[in-house]
């Protein structure tokens, strides 16, 4: 049996809790994935897998499933710190080539910079894989929004949670892409 994704979707959540275990299980379920036995997975995004919203997406999960996914998580105790966990997404225009998929989690940086580093990341793979060399302030159009990796141009996006932690317990973010069949 091969197992291909043919759709997937973005999501983000926070929890805050006195045990640490909690707040992840908080952040699920702002999420909406709480429901699901989630699979990590690497980072790649089949071609012709369609992106679709997070609504359409929720819909589709069952309690109990089994779900494929690329999360990215960060969670501290220390108040005030601000944290981060993003994905990011390189897709190429090529239909029938494959995109990437990035993780990132951080501490101190804003849910921009931290967004911005996933995606710089996903076009960075993507770049190894088809062996070009990627600088990716020299390979961004800023008027059209996209990376040219050499003669090809490569859609960029991100999900990104941050939070400051609070006083009295763990705080936990999560980014995710989750994969449907």
């Amino acid at each position: 049996m091969i197992l291909v994704p043919k759709q997937i979707f973005f999501t983000k959540g926070v929890g805050f809790q006195k045990e640490e275990l909690r707040s992840f299980e908080l952040a699920l379920r702002d999420a909406g994935i709480e429901k699901c036995n989630l699979v990590r997975v690497s980072s790649i995004l089949p071609p012709k897998c369609r992106i679709i919203s997070r609504n359409e997406g929720l819909k589709k999960l069952v309690p109990g499933m089994i779900s494929h996914c690329v999360i990215s998580k960060c969670s501290s105790n220390e108040p005030h710190r601000l944290i981060a966990a993003s994905i990011g997404c390189a897709i190429p225009t090529d239909k029938n080539a494959y995109g990437y998929l990035s993780e990132h989690n951080a501490y101190g940086e804003t849910e921009k910079i931290a967004g911005d580093y996933a995606e710089d990341l996903a076009a960075a793979m993507l770049a190894s894989t088809l062996g070009i060399e990627f600088d990716e302030d020299k390979s961004w159009d800023e008027k059209k929004e996209v990376y040219k990796i050499s003669d090809k141009i490569v859609r960029t996006s991100n999900q990104c949670q941050s939070s400051v932690v609070k006083n009295g317990g763990y705080t936990t973010v999560v980014a995710a892409a989750i994969f449907l069949f």
